[in-house]
């Protein structure tokens, strides 16, 4: 690590130093107790990244509960009862070691009762199932964080993930996105996120101490909503890169969709809310995540099987076939993106966005991604007062 990576680093370390052995009845009663909800190849990173953390912040107990979608195994073994015995989920992350202190559970309800801080990471389109389940589940301290990418479209308008949390289970929610390529977390190379809370700045930092780790730095910004929506729009990019990639276009072709595609993902968040900052987008969740996503995240990777098969292959047979259950979230947020540009009439002002979800649903052909559209982009969102377009 550079030296202004240590010093920027230095902080947290401090402040995240494991606290003396000599507690108190009345501190060991107010430790944290940490559920993970959601155990696929990113919830099984976040919990090997807590679990470190658990064991040596004298605030955590030790134990993880890390929540798993029951599935037999090929073996004909409970995926649950696989994890617990070799401390290792072979389905979705093979080959890591959790850590001793993480606890797979089948049982939902029982994974979160005792729990007062709840890490949330499964595909957002399950989300609004699993906070119905959860309603009046909950302790009342609880405090959550959202690592999902996506959002939800209703009649009345877009719901951010951890708008969904708060509404339908009465708890604040920060987020965590980033440049994170989750198995190379995994695998303890080098990496940084971002915390976005809304005004407990000791709620954040509890959060970046959880995840921080001297291979992945973890930083707060007031923001959350500009951090869950670089985290969420940045698939959608993703999937244009991809179709650039497998059209064999080049650097330069895909450098320009890449920077169209973050112009595109700051004028559609600032249209959506005006607290967003400018800022943001220069964070790991922004820019960083955004370059990480198009060179190297699966939404790119079938997304260029996609183009390579001259879009005659759904992304539903090429996700069941090359991500082994994991979930793409490129397609779904590209497809709830156009509703929301379609109802509020802004199609035209987002070219790029409009034109990935038309290949996705075969109106058009890959290479639609680089054609002229007659579609013009309003550059007027660029400015400081796109909000007045709300």
């Amino acid at each position: 690590m550079s030296p202004a990576m240590e010093a920027k680093a230095q902080p947290q370390e401090e402040a995240a130093a494991p606290l003396n052995d000599d507690f108190s009845n009345d501190t060991v009663a107010h430790k944290s107790r940490v559920t993970v909800v959601g155990s696929g190849n990113w919830g099984s990173v976040a919990a090997k990244l807590i679990a470190s953390n658990t064991l040596r912040l004298g605030s955590f107990h030790d134990e993880v509960r890390m929540w798993v979608y029951e599935e037999t195994l090929s073996s004909g073994e409970k995926l649950t009862d696989v994890i617990n015995s070799i401390n290792e989920n072979v389905k979705y992350l093979p080959g890591i070691k959790l850590g001793k202190n993480v606890v797979a559970d089948p049982d939902l309800e029982n994974a979160v009762k005792d729990a007062n801080m709840l890490v949330f990471v499964t595909p957002h389109q399950f989300m609004e199932g699993i906070c119905k389940k959860l309603v009046g589940k909950i302790k009342g301290d609880v405090e959550a964080i959202s690592l999902i990418k996506g959002m939800e479209v209703k009649m009345e308008g877009p719901c951010m993930i951890s708008s969904l949390i708060s509404q339908q289970l009465g708890i604040n929610c920060c987020v965590l996105m980033g440049a994170n390529i989750a198995n190379e977390i995994a695998v303890e190379k080098f990496s940084e996120a971002t915390v976005g809370y809304r005004e407990n700045s000791q709620i954040a930092e509890k959060w970046v101490q959880l995840f921080s780790t001297p291979y992945f730095l973890v930083t707060a910004v007031q923001d959350v909503e500009g951090v869950e929506l670089c985290g969420t729009l940045k698939n959608v990019v993703a999937l244009a890169a991809g179709f650039v990639d497998g059209l064999e276009m080049g650097n330069n072709t895909k450098a320009a969709i890449m920077r169209i595609g973050l112009r595109e993902m700051k004028a559609f968040s600032k249209l959506l809310f005006s607290s967003v900052k400018d800022t943001t987008f220069f964070e790991s969740c922004g820019v960083a995540d955004l370059i990480t996503t198009c060179l190297g995240g699966r939404n790119r990777k079938v997304a260029e099987a996609f183009a390579k098969n001259g879009g005659k292959r759904s992304f539903d047979e090429l996700e069941a076939e090359m991500l082994q259950g994991q979930k793409l979230q490129g397609v779904s947020t590209a497809r709830e993106v156009y509703e929301v540009l379609s109802y509020r009439g802004w199609l035209d002002w987002f070219p790029l966005f409009a034109t990935v979800h038309e290949i996705c649903i075969f109106h058009l052909p890959p290479s639609a991604i680089v054609e002229h559209s007659e579609r013009t982009p309003r550059f007027s969102l660029l400015d400081g007062s796109a909000a007045q377009y709300c």
